[in-house]
């Protein structure tokens, strides 16, 4: 007999959550504990001002050297266009230096030239040349100081990872991107206003060419590299000592590097999965940006209202990287980084039906948080489960990767909203927008959708454990387990009901005829069938003591037993094909504990799920009785009670229905028969279904193909082999 067992999957992955708070201040404050991480925290956020600051001043300085607003419109947009088009010369093989020589000295280095290039803009203007030539150098210098930044980003962000443990990676990528894209653009823009009212305030009338704000911003921008690189250089060299390989990695070609990097990603479905997603979320962020300004006009608002939305976004981005992890707490982050595009995408498509402000609102809101949840996520990731060797080319892929489809997602969508255009359709009163703007926004979200959908399936760590479930069992702090990986060869049967149902006879009559056949039958039961089993036992069911467990201990004796009971008896005999055959498994906790003690069954289920590692019945047998009928039955034996026998009929009540709401829930997995029937009756429908299950009815158990205990097909049923179920009558 050989089946392979669904129960497999992998464990809970360490990046996605671990053992510890992975969220909150105290996880910050102990990233910030590491001194290399937090002087380079420190001289990033100066240098993201910097570059924030530079961004806005050299766009500004470029359209300040020319006269008339075409020009300076052709300056400030040709200026900020050429910061993307590096990209696409130097973007291929930029994480091949990351990866190829020691990255410190590849941040100093770039670092230094940035210095030098952001100087030489302001210094150029000083000495007399004409404004079309200044522009022209400024167009040079950030083009080549983008591609400098091409190979900086990588570099950094494969070096991060090295410098703290696995475990605060999630909470250094939080404090590093709501620095990066939270509070330094706010601050640069305060900066610059600031800094152009102060000098104004300060030389009076017209400002000398050395005191123009852009030139100054240019001048700390220049300077913060320049402190970036000193500090990186003498500060952190933490970064060259935890780099792996590099004497082996340079003895290969550039292009051999290059190309292995393409196929790590090709080939490793984490990557391909991280990939897919990032692309398909950038990808709707830029059409929501591309058509902002005309979903704001569809609304019969004005360029307000495309501020608001516009701010939105971004207050979402902050809300998702900040809160996100504390919301979701120890969920897996791979199944994290898939629900985050999905939610994100949802969004976009939600703005298409909304007709009204507040209703765009919230939905750029929901764009930016899932978003922004996805990028923490899939940063966490890239950096906690890729290897160092090939980490720079990954994350160059990944930079490289989003400015295109963001370039191409803003230019394409502004084309294409303006090709169709707008009617007004009134349906009771409401103005209904239906214009190419919400079609394409309808469209992105999507494919949004799909690509979540699609990078989730392809990485996701927790097979077989229901998303929604698990989302809120993380959100509790009790998230679900995935099944610990094994492959059976056997086939495990349950015997469940509730007292006096008969378990005992039908299993010894089951048992009995397998081993006819040749099967290799292990009978056990629960609790008792282990040394460690048969002292729980005693003292969940001795009636003799006065000391009984209350009823979270009970429930918690119960699974130490099924802990121990699946490890040691069920398990090694379902890896060697034998046949399991237990008197009670889980179902019996739900409703003794569950519903008969009235503890919350989630939890009941969630500590059940995880003494198991996951481990599901092939069958369960619910023989149904109705609580007088079983009570007698138990009486009639003069062998004593135990202590759940002692209950009360309204416990054994509950009991009896939680069973029966547990086999409804999954009839496939369930044969219920009604225990008041004949023992031989009942013994034929048993021994059908299981020898259906093992291939050959009347005959010894011939090899199968793999199946998961779950795909188990309900035999059909005379009418004479039906069961009543009296409470669904």
């Amino acid at each position: 007999m050989s089946r392979s067992s669904d129960q497999s999957g992998n464990a809970a992955n360490p990046s996605s959550g671990g053992q510890v708070d992975p969220s909150g201040y105290a996880a910050i404050r102990s990233v910030l504990r590491i001194q290399p991480f937090r002087r380079l925290w420190i001289v990033l956020g100066a240098a993201s001002f910097g570059d924030w600051l530079g961004l806005l001043a050299t766009a500004l300085f470029a359209a300040s050297q020319v006269q008339g607003s075409t020009a300076q419109g052709a300056a400030f947009g040709g200026v900020t266009a050429i910061r993307l088009l590096p990209a696409l010369v130097l973007g291929p093989v930029a994480g091949v230096f990351a990866d190829r020589f020691d990255r410190r000295w590849t941040m100093v280095i770039c670092d230094l030239l940035r210095f030098v290039l952001f100087a030489s803009i302001p210094l150029y203007a000083l000495s007399g040349a004409a404004g079309g030539l200044v522009v022209g150098w400024a167009l040079i210098a950030t083009f080549l100081i983008e591609s400098l930044t091409l190979l900086w980003i990588p570099a950094k962000e494969a070096a991060v990872p090295n410098l703290i443990p696995r475990a605060r990676l999630e909470a250094a990528n939080q404090l590093t991107l709501i620095t990066t894209y939270g509070l330094t653009p706010v601050a640069a823009a305060i900066g610059l206003a600031v800094l152009d009212r102060g000098v104004r305030g300060a030389v009076g009338g017209d400002l000398p060419s050395w005191a123009e704000p852009a030139q100054l911003a240019l001048w700390f921008n220049s300077f913060s590299r320049l402190a970036t690189a000193l500090v990186v250089a003498f500060g952190i060299k933490e970064i060259s000592e935890a780099q792996r390989g590099e004497a082996e990695r340079a003895e290969q070609s550039m292009f051999r590097q290059f190309s292995e990097g393409w196929k790590y990603i090709g080939q490793t479905p984490l990557v391909r999965g991280l990939v897919l997603g990032i692309f398909g979320a950038f990808a709707g962020g830029g059409i929501v940006v591309g058509t902002a300004k005309f979903f704001a006009n569809s609304l019969g608002a004005g360029d307000a209202a495309f501020s608001l939305l516009f701010g939105a976004i971004f207050v979402g981005l902050a809300l998702g990287i900040g809160l996100g992890p504390m919301v979701v707490k120890e969920m897996s982050r791979r199944r994290w980084f898939g629900m985050s595009i999905v939610l994100a995408s949802a969004a976009v498509m939600t703005l298409a039906f909304a007709i009204h402000l507040s209703m765009a609102i919230v939905g750029a809101v929901l764009v930016g948080a899932g978003a922004g949840m996805a990028f923490l996520a899939g940063t966490t990731l890239l950096g906690g489960e890729v290897a160092d060797e090939v980490r720079g080319r990954v994350f160059a892929v990944v930079q490289i990767g989003t400015r295109l489809v963001l370039i191409l997602a803003i230019g394409l969508s502004s084309v294409l909203v303006g090709v169709g255009g707008s009617r007004k359709l009134e349906i009771a009163d409401l103005g209904l927008s239906i214009s190419s703007t919400r079609l394409l926004l309808l469209a992105a979200g999507a494919a949004g959708i799909f690509a979540g959908i699609s990078a989730f399936g392809q990485m996701d760590d927790k097979k077989g454990v229901p998303v929604l479930a698990d989302l809120w069992g993380s959100i509790r702090g009790r998230p679900l387990m995935p099944a610990e990986p094994f492959v059976s060869a056997g086939l495990f049967v349950v015997f469940e009901g509730g007292e006096g149902a008969g378990k005992s006879t039908q299993l010894t009559a089951l048992a009995e005829r397998l081993r006819g056949q040749g099967c290799d039958v292990v009978v056990t039961r629960e609790p008792g069938a282990t040394g460690v089993g048969r002292r729980i036992r005693s003292l969940v069911l001795d009636t003799s003591g006065d000391d009984a467990p209350s009823p979270r201990a009970e429930a918690l004796l119960y699974a130490a037993d099924r802990a121990h009971h699946v490890a040691t008896v069920v398990r090694p005999a379902l890896v060697r094909g034998g046949v399991v055959i237990s008197d009670r498994y889980v179902d019996s906790s739900l409703a003794y504990q569950g519903a008969g003690r009235t503890l919350p069954v989630d939890e009941v289920s969630w500590l059940s799920s995880w003494a198991t590692g996951g481990l599901k019945p092939d069958l369960v047998v619910l023989l149904d009785v109705e609580p007088h009928t079983g009570l007698s039955r138990v009486a009639s034996r003069n062998t004593g009670t135990d202590r759940l026998e002692a209950e009360s009929i309204a416990f054994h009540e509950r009991v009896r229905y939680a069973f029966l709401d547990l086999a409804a829930a999954d009839p496939k997995r369930y044969l219920v028969l009604d225990a008041s029937r004949p023992v031989d009756e009942i013994s034929k429908l048993v021994v059908r279904r299981v020898e259906e299950m093992l291939g050959k009815p009347g005959g010894i158990v011939h090899p199968r193909p793999a199946q998961g205990p779950d795909t188990s097909v309900q035999p059909e049923l005379s009418d004479a082999e039906l069961v009543t179920m009296e409470h669904k009558t």
